[in-house]
């Protein structure tokens, strides 16, 4: 079939081909591009800023630019407000695969190009003071210096270097720049006649400076000199020096920054017309005089280590430092000339903007605090906490966790009036430190690696921090595991802790409280040392039990209540899924093992969707597996990523249970369309693994945390948040949420499509509207369901139809799903008063003059019977399903009963309500994949014919020959147009018919 298919398939494209089918694939392109408009990055939580080369200010606007993993970050420090320039690798120094300059237009913040010349990484970039030139400067393995005419996109001059460069600066007339590193300050000059006239690239003139008895010193920064000083140049050492080099190159001058310091490093420099601005270690920031050197005064510190946020909530608590207090290290400086703001990076990733027009009183501008380490998970705190209790956090608090060995509480609704701003962070609420040492706080590599090169992966390993935490479901506690194997509980109204205990042998990698509807309030750790403890949080975290069923770490455990029973899931690396049920013994809780799944593949995380029904596990193949928790069985199976590369290492349902998001070693997540297995959005913009994920319970926004230390809060497009919140009004109006199977796996092609197909729950009352139209193209009126009671049988039939429950076991799917029959209930004693609350005036309704009859329907496989009648209307043919479409007023909320009976009735059946001449059916939406293709396809054809055929029509006579034997004019163009749109339609549908037969 695939091969005929094939050959059907050629011979209609070589027959109708027309510049109509470019139209049509250009617009498959298109679709993938629509994923990345489905979700927004809102707001950074992060900065990756290793040096001066990652710091910008620009005079005109006021912006602050810096990284944040790929993402370059535009701070308008005075409005505290971001816009973001997302990239697909690191922006300040590129390395990799093909490492790239970009430049950006910041208006439109587009890229506007990409210079490839470098093969192994890029440590920094400069612009030329005149815009014509970038000079980029390659790693040390690199060896290469490239000038490029940025705008013709060519390299005019390079030249070898072999030393390790950390800084490069241009001359304020752009004819020549100097580059900084490890016993390294060399001047190259640019020919700007020989690199005008010659389209070859022309060798670097390089001088090296003449360093005398410094040349061992490290120069870690470099600027040139402005004004009456321009033909100067400046550098410091990380020793603690600041040197000044003539215009002979020669060095002609230094002084010590901190002369009272028997250790002193120094990271980064900024140079004005009047004044050099110092970071050094501690926190310190002094100027000095670009005219001779002279030290003029100390900028304040930030900060200190350790420093209780919450607390600070008045500038001179800011200003206040202890004796022996110790301040975070400066590692870059960067001088706004126009609104003389000077911003500052410090090594625990904060960022300091001071005002420093008046150097005897220096203000605080703008600061905010980040996590320094990797950011393993993030937890939202619970909007409606269980047992009645107060809330501890306000509405919309998140948590993360990191390797800097904190827990920190985050809330960026900027207009939420019940939080209590601290003066040092408007994000930041609280920071949790798990011991007194404050080594965890500070980035290090921000200092040891200063070309921008990655650190040894093993360095970072060795740190200590959280690995994990879970907020229990009453919002009062939250427990922690770090990377040693400690539990801690904290409460989170006072923010103390209450349990500190050894639980593992090694890293807690998953933590998880047991939901308020099992009835139990539990506490299972997992750990890289292949046991689950399962503690009793009741009883200050007694110990109940201890299962070591697996082989190796347990990367994922999970509590559901199914069916009535009180459900524990894990996986871990042993690819092995255990399912096991709660029994009740002499000794207390205990789980029994039910079922023991095995896969091909390593299970790296899983979630359990809302109507706990289904688990969710990410696998190292990229693919989702969806198993059935009552039975263990696999449900469905589709990919988990748009990649072809990488691994599935974080899943994670939304609270509607309507999509699933995934994040993959590749750096990019995906949000998926739990029931069809469709993607619906993508994003990017990590630079490391995305370690951990959480939609937010309004659905209005996703946060991700990753290995970057960065936090990306993402807001999530109209529909999606529509989809969703529609969803939890269903399951919460229904008292539970329904248990719905997902769908057959789609067709291949189908991964990628941006319109995708809403499952929802109506409650609705379904009447007959005869006017003037076609049988079964009737309306329905919304109403609320009225309280069942006995079965009643109509026309001598049972009106309960028991349709045999369908399961297809396949690989990577299942068939159809739970079929429940209708159940007819008879009226309630006060049918007028039912009437009267959901349709006002039933006389008004049913007035003649407005040719409107409202008869109660009945319904079965076979068609639609009026109650009482003999009336009989065979089912329609498969159309596409539509949401409900608005009437008029009077008749409430009116949709098509010819879309929803088909596509509803015939899934999913529930109660049929009889109440005098009302009938009030509740029905369970599930469409299938397969019948909205053709929907999709009946639908486009007839109305694209009928256009046609109208289209046509009206040329019979214009097409025809005018009098003077002249076609009409414009006639067989429109005519040929029209052709090829019919062209284009015939292909759609034989394509769309071959993909359908060859997938069944």
């Amino acid at each position: 079939m695939t091969v005929e298919g094939s050959t059907i398939k050629s011979r209609i494209k070589n027959l109708l081909r027309s510049p109509s089918i470019k139209l049509r694939r250009n617009k498959a392109l298109n679709n993938k591009e629509n994923l990345t408009n489905k979700v927004t990055l809102e707001k950074v939580l992060g900065i990756t800023a290793f040096g001066n080369r990652a710091l910008a200010c620009d005079p005109c606007s006021g912006l602050v630019a810096y990284p944040a993993g790929c993402v370059v970050v535009l701070l308008n420090p005075k409005k505290n407000k971001q816009h973001h320039i997302l990239n697909s690798s690191s922006p300040s120094s590129q390395s990799g695969h093909m490492p790239a300059v970009r430049v950006w237009d910041v208006a439109e913040r587009t890229q506007v190009a990409e210079l490839q010349e470098h093969k192994y990484g890029i440590s920094c970039v400069a612009f030329s003071p005149n815009s014509k030139y970038i000079v980029s400067v390659g790693y040390q393995h690199d060896m290469i210096i490239n000038v490029w005419a940025w705008k013709k996109n060519i390299v005019v001059a390079a030249n070898k270097v072999s030393s390790k460069v950390t800084a490069v600066s241009f001359s304020d007339d752009s004819n020549y720049f100097v580059t900084a590193g490890n016993r390294h300050v060399k001047f190259w000059y640019l020919d700007h006649t020989k690199s005008s006239k010659v389209n070859a690239t022309v060798p670097l003139l390089g001088r090296s400076g003449l360093l005398g008895e410094l040349r061992n010193n490290f120069f870690s920064d470099v600027a040139c000199g402005k004004g009456r000083k321009a033909g100067s140049t400046f550098c410091i050492t990380s020793s603690g020096l600041l040197c000044e080099f003539s215009d002979k190159r020669l060095l002609d001058k230094w002084v010590e920054l901190l002369p009272c310091f028997t250790e002193t490093v120094a990271t980064s420099l900024s140079v004005t017309d009047e004044l050099i601005f110092c970071g050094c270690a501690d926190g310190t920031v002094r100027a000095f005089s670009p005219v001779n050197l002279h030290f003029i005064c100390t900028l304040p510190r930030p900060h200190c280590l350790g420093t209780d946020i919450a607390t600070v909530v008045e500038a001179s608590h800011l200003f206040s430092h202890k004796m022996d207090a110790r301040c975070p290290d400066t590692v870059a400086v960067s001088y706004d000339p126009a609104s003389r703001w000077l911003s500052c990076v410090y090594n625990d990733h904060s960022l300091y903007v001071w005002d420093v027009r008046d150097l005897r009183k220096v203000g605080k501008v703008y600061s905010a605090l980040y996590h320094s380490a990797c950011v393993w998970n993030v937890e939202v705190y619970p909007d409606r906490v269980s047992d009645g209790r107060q809330p501890c956090l306000p509405p919309g608090s998140f948590l993360s966790c990191s390797s800097d060995n904190t827990v920190r509480l985050w809330n960026t609704d900027g207009h939420n009036t019940t939080l209590s701003r601290n003066v040092i962070s408007n994000d930041l609420q609280k920071i949790i430190y798990m011991d007194n040492n404050t080594a965890g706080l500070l980035d290090t590599e921000c200092l040891n690696s200063g070309n921008g090169e990655k650190a040894d992966p093993q360095t970072s390993e060795t740190r200590t921090g959280i690995r994990t935490m879970c907020v229990s479901p009453d919002g009062q506690h939250l427990a922690s595991g770090d990377r040693t194997g400690t539990l801690r509980i904290h409460d989170l109204e006072s923010m103390g802790e209450i349990l500190n205990v050894q639980a593992h042998d090694s890293e807690i990698l998953c933590l998880e409280y047991s939901k308020p509807e099992t009835g139990l309030k539990l506490l299972a750790t997992a750990s890289r040392d292949r046991l689950i403890h399962v503690l009793d949080a009741e009883r200050e975290y007694s110990l109940l039990q201890t299962l070591d069923e697996h082989s190796s770490s347990i990367t994922a455990v999970r509590f559901a209540a199914n069916e009535g029973k009180v459900r524990m899931i894990s996986c871990g690396a042993d690819k092995s899924i255990y399912f096991r049920t709660a029994q009740k013994s002499d000794e207390g809780t205990m789980f029994t093992r039910t079922h023991h799944i095995v896969r091909k593949t390593t299970l790296y995380d899983m979630d359990i969707d809302p109507t706990r029904k289904y688990a969710v596990i990410g696998c190292q193949d990229r693919s989702i597996r969806i198993f059935n928790i009552s039975n263990g069985k696999q449900k469905k199976l589709y990919k988990g990523s748009q990649g072809e590369d990488g691994t599935v290492i974080k899943v994670q349902t939304d609270p509607s249970g309507l999509y699933v998001a995934t994040s993959c070693s590749d750096k990019n997540i995906s949000i998926f369309d739990f029931y069809s297995g469709e993607c619906v959005a993508t994003m990017f913009g990590h630079s490391e693994v995305v370690t951990g994920m959480k939609f937010t319970n309004d659905c209005k926004h996703m946060i991700t945390v990753s290995g970057d230390s960065c936090i990306f809060v993402w807001r999530l497009a109209p529909e999606l948040t529509i989809s969703m919140r529609q969803r939890l009004s269903d399951l919460k109006q229904n008292g539970k949420p329904v248990q719905k199977t997902p769908l057959h796996k789609p067709s291949p092609h189908n991964h990628t499509h941006t319109h995708t197909h809403r499952a929802h729950t109506h409650t609705v009352s379904l009447w007959t509207f005869l006017c003037n139209v076609p049988p079964l193209v009737n309306q329905i009126v919304c109403v609320s369901d009225p309280e069942p009671t006995e079965p009643l049988s109509v026309d001598g039939n049972s009106s309960e139809l028991d349709l045999e429950e369908l399961e297809v076991e396949e690989e990577g799917g299942v068939g159809r799903g739970d079929a429940k029959g209708v159940t007819v209930v008879p009226q309630t004693p006060d049918q007028e008063a039912f009437l009267k609350q959901h349709f006002g005036n039933l006389a008004e309704l049913n007035d003649p003059g407005k040719n409107r009859v409202y008869i109660p329907v009945t319904f079965s496989l076979a068609g639609i019977r009026h109650v009482g009648g003999n009336s009989h209307y065979p089912l329609p043919p498969p159309i596409q399903y539509h949401y409900l479409c608005l009437g008029d007023a009077e008749m409430k909320c009116a949709v098509d009963i010819q879309q929803l009976m088909y596509n509803n009735i015939l899934e999913q059946f529930h109660t049929l309500h009889l109440c005098g001449n009302v009938c009030v059916l509740q029905v369970n939406s599930v469409p299938v994949a397969s019948r909205q293709e053709q929907h999709e396809m009946a639908r486009v054809l007839s109305e694209a014919f009928e256009v046609v055929r109208a289209e046509l029509s009206s040329l019979s006579q214009s097409s025809l020959p005018s009098p003077s034997g002249e076609p009409a004019a414009g006639g067989e163009e429109r005519t040929l147009a029209l052709l090829e749109q019919y062209s284009e339609l015939l292909l759609k549908a034989v394509e769309k018919r071959l993909d359908n037969n060859q997938v069944s």
